[in-house]
């Protein structure tokens, strides 16, 4: 009986097993795949970050309701989210672009509920008394309800009360009041000019852009 066994001097192929494991991610490398990249942490008690940086006081498409762009709104706005526990503000963050200044509110614990209107001046919460700091026009921020400190009273946003921001528009940043569940922050303005809002997740911020 003659063997089965290929003739003498041609090579006998390799059998090589491949893994299924290696296989799909073969697979997946050709189909492309989907990356999902993390937004920078926030430090407590951040109070600045600069224009042109990685950061999302920087135009985000994914910024809620508002898209990117000059503001075109100037009426009040108000928002209750009454019966949630309240809202810790970290820090808070500003910088300028092309057609616009943003501030970003960094929160721990949900949004809460937030009013936003022009105002003639601006005044300490509680004691109601007015705060000197000069300027064009004044925007009142107040969230509700919100506290700018721990449960050891402990202050979550350092500095001020007045942060000097020197932006487009936005000249100062003032820390209002951190009063019986109200946080306050005003915005002190060259001119009066549109402005729009928008919340973002994971983690927690809401951010308010003004035109110059």
């Amino acid at each position: 009986m003659r063997s089965s066994s290929p003739p003498r001097g041609r090579p006998v192929p390799a059998r090589v097993a491949v893994p299924i494991a290696c296989l799909l991610a073969l697979f997946a490398a050709s189909c492309g795949t989907v990356q999902q990249t993390a937004l920078p942490a926030q430090s407590p008690g951040s109070t600045e970050s600069s224009p042109g940086t990685s950061s999302d006081t920087s135009p985000d498409p994914r910024a809620g309701s508002a898209s990117p762009g000059t503001p075109t709104g100037t009426a009040e706005v108000d928002v209750d989210r009454s019966g949630m526990d309240p809202a810790i503000v970290t820090g808070v963050r500003y910088a300028a672009h092309d057609t616009f200044d943003r501030l970003v509110v960094d929160l721990k614990g949900g949004i809460p509920g937030y009013n936003v209107k022009w105002v003639d001046e601006l005044v300490q919460d509680g004691s109601g008394r007015p705060i000197d700091v000069p300027g064009r026009a004044y925007l009142q921020l107040t969230l509700f309800s919100a506290h700018a400190h721990d449960e050891e009273g402990t202050p979550t946003w350092g500095g001020g009360p007045v942060y000097t921001a020197r932006l487009g528009n936005v000249t100062d940043v003032v820390r209002t009041g951190d009063f019986e569940g109200r946080v306050g922050i005003g915005l002190v303005l060259d001119r009066q000019a549109a402005f729009q809002l928008s919340e973002q997740g994971s983690p927690d911020r809401l951010i308010l852009d003004v035109a110059h």
